[in-house]
Order: C-alpha cells, then sequence, then structure tokens
C-alpha cells in the first residue's frame, strides 16, 4: 500500500527531472520526446499535464519557438529555424492532447487540463510564437476558441469545467474574447440537450461588464461593452429557436431572467415563448409568470388572461413542490394593486380558503395572511367575513364554483371563507391562531409573507415544542422505576 502511494510522486520527481534536463539543454530533445510518449500512453495524465506547462512555458518565455515574420520575406531555412519549427509542430499536437484531457473519465484530470491549457495561453498571449506589431494585448485566439469549443461538448456534461472556467472570466481580456467568440460557435441548427445545458451554464456565466482591469495576457486591453450585448442579442435569437427538453426549457428560463431580460433589444418577441411557457405546467409556468410580470412591470405590456392564468395554477399539488414560495410570492405582487377588479380578487381568497382545508400546516398559515392582506387592499372583500353562508361546510349552498377556469365567473363574492372559520378548530395552535384573524379587526398594515414563505412543517413543530416545553418537562416523570416496570432494558 504504501509502494503505491510513493508511486505517483516518484513518477512525477522522475518527469520533473527530465523537464530539467531538457529545459537545460534543449538541443537534445530525447528527454522532451520520453515525456510527450509517456503524457500519450494515457499513464500519470496529472503529472505529465503539470510537466509539459513546466515546458512549453519555459520555451515560451525564453522564445525559443519565437520566428520572426517578415513581409514577402521567406524565413530562412537554417538547423536553429527547422529546429524551432519541429518544437511548434510537437507543441500543437501537445496542445491538442492537452485539449483531449478535458474528456477524461477523471473530473480532477479535466480540470488540470483545463488549468494548464489556459496557464500556456496566458503565456503565449504575453510572449508570442511571431511579431504581433503594436498589439499591447494579445490574446491567442487559436488557442481560447477550442477550449472554448470542448467545454460546449455535447457528449459530456461540463458544468465542472464551466464553473473552472469562470475563474479565468474575472480577467477582461478572457471574458470580451469568450463573448467576440461565442456566436461562431453557437449551434444554428437543432443540437442536442448536453450541448444546450453546457451553453447556457456557460452564458449564465459571462458578465458583460468587465469585473475587473487584470488581464490573463497581459497588458490592459480596451473592453468596447457593446461587443457583449451585440453577442448576447445575436445568440440569444438562436437559443430561442433550439427545440428545448423540459431541463433546457427551464434552465432557458432561469438564465432569460436572472442574465439576459434586461439586455435585449427587442423583449417584445418574448410575448409568445412566456405564453406559451406559461401552459406547461410546473416550474416552466412558474418561471414564465416571473417572466411576464417583469415584461408587465417594466415594458407596460397587456398579457391577456394572465390571472385567469394565475387562477389555474393554484392546485392541490402546488404544495407538494418546491416552487411554491415562488408562487405565492408572484402572485401577491400580481395581486398587489388595488385597481382589479373585486370579483377577481374575491375569487383567488376563496380558492386559497378552500385549498387551505388539505394544505400541510406550513402552508395553511401563508394562506391565511395572504387572504388578510388581499382583504386590506380590498376591503369590500370583508363581505366573505359575514355572508349568511358562513359557518357551513362545503355543500350545494356555497355559491362558489370551485371547477370553474374562470375567477370572474367562479361567483366567489357572493361565497363567504366559511373554511377560515373550520380552521381555527386545527389541532396545530399556530395555525388556528392565523386562521382566527377574521374574529377581529383588521390590521392598518400588511403581513410580511416574505418572512414565513420557506417556513417547513418541522419549523413550525420546533416553535410548537419550544413553545410548550416548559410543560412538558414540568409534567414529566423523573423516576425511572416507572419505566423499569414496563420496559425490560
Amino acid at each position: 500500500m504504501s509502494h503505491q502511494q510513493e508511486k505517483p510522486l516518484k513518477i512525477s520527481k522522475q518527469l520533473r527531472l527530465k523537464a530539467h534536463e531538457f529545459l537545460s539543454s534543449r538541443k537534445n530533445p530525447e528527454n522532451l520526446l520520453t515525456i510527450v510518449r509517456h503524457f500519450e500512453s494515457g499513464a500519470d495524465l496529472s503529472s505529465c499535464l503539470l510537466t509539459l506547462e513546466l515546458i512549453f512555458t519555459n520555451l515560451l518565455k525564453d522564445r525559443d519557438m519565437y520566428v520572426e515574420v517578415i513581409p514577402l520575406k521567406p524565413i530562412e531555412k537554417n538547423e536553429t529555424n527547422q529546429y524551432k519549427e519541429w518544437l511548434r509542430n510537437l507543441y500543437e499536437n501537445c496542445f491538442n492532447k492537452i485539449l483531449e484531457t478535458f474528456e477524461n473519465d477523471s473530473n480532477k484530470i479535466q480540470i488540470q487540463g483545463l488549468s494548464t491549457a489556459m496557464n500556456i495561453l496566458s503565456c503565449e498571449g504575453k510572449f508570442p510564437l511571431e511579431n504581433k506589431g503594436n498589439l499591447e494585448c494579445y490574446v491567442p485566439l487559436n488557442r481560447l476558441k477550442p477550449i472554448l469549443m470542448k467545454l460546449l461538448s455535447n457528449k459530456h456534461n461540463n458544468i465542472h469545467l464551466i464553473n473552472k472556467y469562470t475563474e479565468y472570466l474575472l480577467y477582461s481580456d478572457i471574458l470580451f474574447f469568450s463573448w467576440k467568440l461565442l456566436p461562431p460557435l453557437t449551434a444554428k441548427t437543432n443540437p442536442n440537450e448536453t450541448y444546450i445545458m453546457n451553453y447556457l451554464r456557460l452564458l449564465e456565466k459571462l458578465e458583460l461588464k468587465k469585473t475587473d482591469e487584470q488581464t490573463l495576457c497581459g497588458t490592459e486591453t480596451a473592453f468596447d461593452e457593446n461587443v457583449p450585448l451585440r453577442a448576447l442579442n445575436k445568440v440569444w435569437h438562436c437559443v430561442m429557436l433550439w427545440d428545448h427538453s423540459p431541463q433546457t426549457h427551464k434552465q432557458l428560463l432561469i438564465v432569460l431572467l436572472e442574465r439576459v431580460l434586461p439586455h435585449l433589444e427587442k423583449p417584445l418577441f418574448l410575448t409568445d415563448f412566456l405564453m406559451d411557457s406559461l401552459d406547461v405546467g410546473g416550474p416552466i409556468s412558474l418561471l414564465a409568470l416571473q417572466g411576464i410580470f417583469t415584461m408587465i412591470q417594466v415594458y407596460n405590456l397587456n398579457y391577456p388572461n394572465i390571472f385567469a392564468k394565475l387562477y389555474s395554477m393554484f392546485e392541490p399539488e402546488i404544495f407538494h413542490t418546491k416552487y411554491k414560495a415562488r408562487l405565492f410570492y408572484l402572485s401577491d405582487l400580481f395581486l398587489s394593486s388595488t385597481h382589479l377588479p373585486e370579483n377577481l380578487v374575491a375569487a383567488f381568497a376563496k380558492r386559497l380558503a378552500r385549498l387551505a382545508l388539505i394544505a400541510p400546516s406550513e402552508d395553511v398559515v401563508v394562506i391565511c395572511m395572504f387572504i388578510g392582506n388581499l382583504i386590506l387592499r380590498h376591503p369590500g372583500l370583508k363581505c366573505l367575513l359575514n355572508n349568511p353562508t358562513e359557518g357551513n361546510v362545503i355543500s350545494a349552498d356555497d355559491p362558489y364554483i370551485m371547477e370553474e377556469r374562470d375567477p370572474i365567473k367562479s361567483n366567489a363574492i357572493n361565497s363567504s371563507l366559511w373554511e377560515l372559520k373550520s380552521l381555527q378548530q386545527h389541532s396545530i395552535p399556530s395555525v388556528a391562531t392565523a386562521a382566527k384573524f377574521i374574529n377581529s379587526p383588521l390590521p392598518t398594515i400588511e403581513w410580511d409573507l416574505s418572512r414565513i414563505l420557506d417556513e417547513t412543517g418541522d419549523d413550525i413543530f420546533d416553535k410548537e415544542v419550544k413553545k410548550h416545553g416548559k410543560l412538558i418537562a414540568l409534567a414529566f416523570d423523573k423516576s425511572h422505576d416507572q419505566i423499569l416496570h414496563y420496559w425490560n432494558f
């Protein structure tokens, strides 16, 4: 076992020794070829990557592969230039092999491969293979482009590599040229799901403005902020036309809401897409709803039947999903206007009250506060607290039509919130207390839903235990005799 642990260390030392021997006597390439052959064999890849990085960054710094190119003058064929050409060909082949490690089975090797490739790219940017004239900052795009192509694989989920690449996007030159290279690397026809997920994850990481003056390849570069904006609008048009699976559809909406929407030149083109997404159901509908709210709020758009669609989302299944807090939050925003028709708002209050009868305890508390807020905004809804049907159980006497999809036609305004009366008998005291708000004068300010939206049943249980913990402790018989009487330990 100890011998196996020493082996990688031994090989890495051997490789490093051969690298130093080559760098100290570069006319003898045998040591370099031995390292390259070992790398190509697929053995000890991590050590090989670090060794090749050491060799090629030193060759670049020392200009051992540099060729002076003079326009209209052929490169002189002498022994030195032939050796440089041989080194450059080997360099090209090794860089391509380094890129192949991005597809290795080991995430550790993949990340080491990306690190080595970017460190070599950085060094070549500072010490180019040829004269770059007056360019103060040179980014070798022939290195960066294949790196991005590997990240945008259609075969491998590259989320860990893309997360690592985010570290390099802090450099303004890498960020700028990543944007510049993205449009030609964007699939024009329908790519597969793996490519789309990699693409959207990369797009999500790309900032539109530089976050730092620092560059990876040398002195400061001019960062034209119009370039990323133009690139974003260009690629987004393609992304929207791809065929999306439920997973990529959801990721697309997340990127749209969190990164893209404020920067689109023609956001009105999203209207049909968002309305179609609203009909999909589940988290996709919720994300689309958030997009629609932004479009209404920022661009003053009018979406037909948006309240009917919102109303239809309140089904019993909502309480068993991860995104229920988002639905409550967005519904609170949509229903915040005091200019909405009272029969529309009454339908939401009534539907929520009906659902509260079967909802988990933590959601009942939210629903009670939500209904209370709706009544505060629309004092006319106090009729729901005073209607003669009050106290009835669900029966033919309740004029509310739960099955009606159009909230205006549900006849909720002629019903009552008898469901809240029933909830006042709930076994969990905090739920029963929440439902009793209808027995007292309403407060002057609204309940803060955000404070409790993420509460779980465990949170409520813990609160009740703490509240009654002292009583339980006092009532507990500390004597072990009775316990031993009934249990044989």
